[in-house]
This record gives structure tokens, C-alpha cells and sequence, in this order.
């Protein structure tokens, strides 16, 4: 199998913009005349919002839009034209049968304020989805509001604090975050109150119950993991970790964003987890990114059931109904009730699966990613040489020889026609390279591109200036990003 670069995916060449094929009364549409009598803008309009010259906009023919805006969109790269091995960010593919589903009529056209009584399915699908949630989660409850992971860890450190205030009189002041962890967990802790004590992993990428055991006091609210980390790799010491946090009054936080790994193999409720958001536009095939707004549910025990956000979705009989009487609820965190679009693609997902799908999606990925590994270890850096779960670290340490870098590596990775991994992330492994296959992925198409990684290897030997210029192919080439970063032009 041979991995030639393709350019496909967009031309070398200048697409001409729209004013450049303007030709003087030229029109793409033909507007009815209607029976409606003119109307004077200045009478309509205030005085600061009518235009003072016109608007000067292209004149072309609506098949000159429709190309134009094609080709664009032709050479925008996703999860539709090809692999995206972004590492702890599982770009899935994303089922047909789940767009299908949410644009059924009947939610498509429903309004946040609908009564409850007209809006039974709505509530139904809610109702269910929780469960399935926390059953696969091994909780008690769960919440669907938060609209994204980082607003979901948000969501389950102040119902962390909420509980301390109830239990222990203060909210306590510290949280314990492993160095793997993903960038978002101190962030979220900071914003709600809590200073964050950093524990480094031990030399086999995971985290050590003594490293936690000497900063454990009662003036920490809880451990905050992400498991698998960022690294790749299972926790393994979770459980006795948790053993020693609780001993000591505190919670259990775990980053469910890797949820993807396990799912269906082990549940984090039952290796002690406390609270956990889980990421529907990951685990659960919902769009991702640009494709659509995130959704970042809460799951938690028992005991924090009290502080979930309100509304509430109850069911008496056989009906269902919003409820706001929760006494000891966080309040709020969004409008309504969650990107509820998302939430029906990720009930149709868990529902065409199955419990024993669900739990093949996890095997396959933590297969492909090992079947990765395997492949390219002798070409790239390893830092940490044993079974991974749902993705791979790799680094530059073995072309940075040839003057190459990981960035160099990823660029040149768009000539061959793949979107690139993650780069230089986690921030423990220098010049690292973090790869995720995901389930969705042949073997054919991982073979693709094992053949390109393997090419761009023996390309950093024989002819490393090639890198040093990539990507080549696309409509534009490498850019400035540091110079793009400090001068944004945002029109």
C-alpha cells in the first residue's frame, strides 16, 4: 500500500472571490413583486442604521454562489472526508441515523417554553437518557444541562463545594490535580474558588496513591482525575486512591472526556468516582467542535443528588414534568435545559448500540490504538512502552537529529491528505505527538496512515527541508501562527 501526498483536498491555486467574477447586473435571484405597498426606510428605521452609500455587493448568477461556496466548503477537511487522529478529543464518526433522529419535527420544532404536558416526549428522552447515563456510569444521578465538558467539570466542582459547605461547615481550599490531567480540570477549580495542588505521575505515566496520600489533609475538597489520562493510560491505582481521599473527608472528581476507553468495560462509579462530566460530542457520536455545540452532563452518587442544577426532570405515573424545587441545588448553569439536539443524537447512539455495542466501541478503539502503537514505535519515539487505552504518545526525540519537529511532522502530515494529531500535548512529554484512531476506523485506514507516518519518517532522514515547507498541498501553506496568534484578523 502506498501513501502518495494528495492534494486533493484543495487547490494550489487562488480561488477568485466573488467580486472578482462581478459583472454589472448580473443577479442570482429574482425576488416575486408583492402586493405590499413601498415603504420608506427612514420612516422604519432610526436614522444611525440606514446606509449612506450602497452596499457595493458582488452582482453574480446563483450558480457562481453555489460553486463558490461549495469549493469552500470542499476545502474545509472533517470527520466526513477523512481519519482525524486528534488525540483525548475522539473524532468519531458520527451516525446518520443520529441527524436523522434530531431533526425530527416534533423536537426540531419545540420551544424551550412548551408546557410540560406538550412536551411529554421531549421529557421522556431526557428521563431516559439520565438513566442510561448513570448506569453506564455507575451513578446515582445525573444532570444534562451543563453545554460542554469544561462547564460540566465546572458544574461538579461547585456541587463538590455545595456538599462541603452542607458537610463539613467550609467549602475547604485545595484540589489535588495529577500533571496528566487535561488543561481544563485546573481551570475549572480555580473558577470555583479552589487553589489547585499539582501531583507529578510516577515514572510509568501514572499517578502513585503515596503522591496522593502526602498531600491528602482536611483542608482538600476532593482529587480530580482524568482517567484514562492524557498520557493514554489507565489509572490502575484509582480505586485505592479514592479509598484514601475519602478516608480523609473528600471527593472523587474524575474527567470523563476519555470516557470512550472503558465504556461499557468498567464503570467509574463502581472504582469510587464521586462526580463526572461525560462529553456527548466524544463518547457518544454527537458533533464535534464546528459540527455543533458540545454537551457535558454530570453524573453523580447519591449523596450529591441534592445540589444538582435546576430543572429537574421527575416522572409520577406515567408522566413527566419539569420540577425546581430542589432546596440545596447550585442553581442555573445555562438557559433551559441543555443543547437538547445533542442529547437526542447521543440517546438514538446508546440506544442503535446497545449495552454490548457500547462496550465493542471501547475495544475496538483501545485496539486500534495499540495496533498504532505497535506500528510505529520503531519510527518514533515511545516515552512510555506498554498497552495504551484509547490513544498513543509518541515524540519527535528521534528526527529532532535531522533538525525536525513535532510541528513539522504534523504539517507535513496534511500532504499525505490526514488532518494531523494533537502536538505538544500532554506537556509532560516533550514534543509529544498524541494519537487517537477511535473505533471508527478500518484497519485499511489506519494502514494509510501508518504508511504516511512511516514516508514523513524516512523523509526527516533523507530530505528534512521537505517538512521544514510542509504542508505543500493545501490552498494555504504554512503560516505565521505566532505572528496569527499575536495579531488576530477576525473579518
Amino acid at each position: 500500500m502506498t501513501a502518495e501526498p494528495i492534494g486533493t483536498r484543495g487547490l494550489v491555486h487562488r480561488e477568485p472571490l466573488l467580486r472578482d467574477i462581478s459583472v454589472e447586473g448580473r443577479r442570482g435571484l429574482d425576488l416575486p413583486g408583492g402586493e405590499v405597498a413601498p415603504v420608506d426606510p427612514a420612516e422604519v428605521f432610526p436614522d444611525w442604521a440606514l446606509r449612506r452609500a450602497p452596499a457595493g455587493l458582488p452582482e453574480v448568477s446563483e450558480p457562481d454562489v453555489v460553486r463558490h461556496f461549495t469549493r469552500l466548503s470542499q476545502w474545509n477537511y472533517s470527520i466526513d472526508s477523512g481519519m482525524y487522529p486528534l488525540g483525548s478529543c475522539t473524532m468519531k464518526y458520527n451516525p446518520r441515523v443520529n441527524e436523522t433522529v434530531a431533526r425530527l419535527p416534533g423536537f426540531t420544532g419545540l420551544h424551550p417554553r412548551t408546557p410540560d404536558h406538550l412536551a411529554q416526549g421531549a421529557l421522556a428522552l431526557m428521563y431516559d437518557l439520565e438513566r442510561y447515563l448513570a448506569e453506564i456510569t455507575g451513578l446515582d444521578r445525573v444532570t444534562l444541562q451543563p453545554a460542554a465538558g469544561a462547564h460540566g467539570e465546572l458544574c461538579g466542582v461547585l456541587m463538590m463545594r455545595a456538599w462541603h459547605v452542607k458537610e463539613h461547615g467550609c467549602p475547604r481550599s485545595k484540589v489535588i490535580v495529577p500533571e496528566s490531567a487535561h488543561g481544563t480540570n485546573p481551570a475549572s477549580c480555580a473558577i470555583a474558588g479552589y487553589s489547585v495542588v499539582s501531583v507529578k505521575n510516577g515514572p510509568d505515566g501514572i499517578v502513585e496513591p503515596e503522591q496522593v496520600a502526602e498531600r491528602m489533609d482536611d483542608d482538600v475538597a476532593g482529587f480530580m482525575v482524568t482517567c484514562p489520562n492524557t498520557l493514554g493510560l489507565f489509572e490502575r491505582h484509582i480505586g485505592e486512591i479514592a479509598e484514601i481521599v475519602h478516608a480523609a473527608g473528600g471527593l472523587v472528581y474524575m474527567d470523563g472526556a476519555n470516557l470512550n476507553a472503558i465504556l461499557g468495560a468498567t464503570r467509574p462509579g463502581d472504582l469510587g468516582v464521586d462526580v463526572m462530566h461525560l462529553n456527548l460530542h466524544k463518547t457518544f457520536s454527537t458533533p464535534h467542535g464546528g459540527g455543533g455545540p458540545g454537551s457535558g452532563p454530570v453524573a453523580v452518587r447519591a449523596n450529591l443528588a441534592p445540589y444538582l442544577p435546576i430543572p429537574v426532570v421527575v416522572k409520577e405515573g406515567d408522566r413527566y414534568r419539569l420540577d425546581d424545587d430542589l432546596p440545596g441545588t447550585i442553581g442555573k448553569m445555562r438557559s433551559f435545559y441543555g443543547n437538547f439536539a445533542m442529547l437526542v443524537r447521543a440517546y438514538a447512539y446508546i440506544r442503535s448500540l446497545g449495552p454490548e455495542g457500547l462496550k465493542r466501541v471501547a475495544e475496538i478503539a483501545v485496539l486500534n490504538a495499540n495496533y498504532l502503537k505497535e506500528r510505529l514505535k520503531a519510527h518514533y519515539h515511545l516515552p512510555f512502552d506498554r498497552p495504551c487505552m484509547h490513544e498513543l504518545v509518541l515524540t519527535d526525540k528521534f528526527q529532532q537529529a535531522a533538525g525536525v519537529k513535532t510541528l513539522d511532522i504534523a504539517k507535513r502530515l496534511i500532504d499525505y491528505g490526514f488532518h494531523p494529531p494533537t502536538v505538544y500535548f500532554p506537556l509532560v512529554v516533550h514534543g509529544a505527538l498524541m494519537i487517537e484512531p477511535t473505533e471508527s476506523e478500518s484497519k485499511a485506514t489506519l494502514d494509510q496512515f501508518v504508511e504516511a507516518m512511516v514516508r514523513i519518517a524516512e523523509e526527516c532522514v533523507a530530505s528534512p527541508e521537505v517538512l521544514k515547507e510542509a504542508p505543500t498541498k493545501p490552498v494555504r501553506r504554512r503560516l505565521d501562527e505566532t505572528r496569527a496568534a499575536r495579531r488576530l484578523v477576525l473579518k
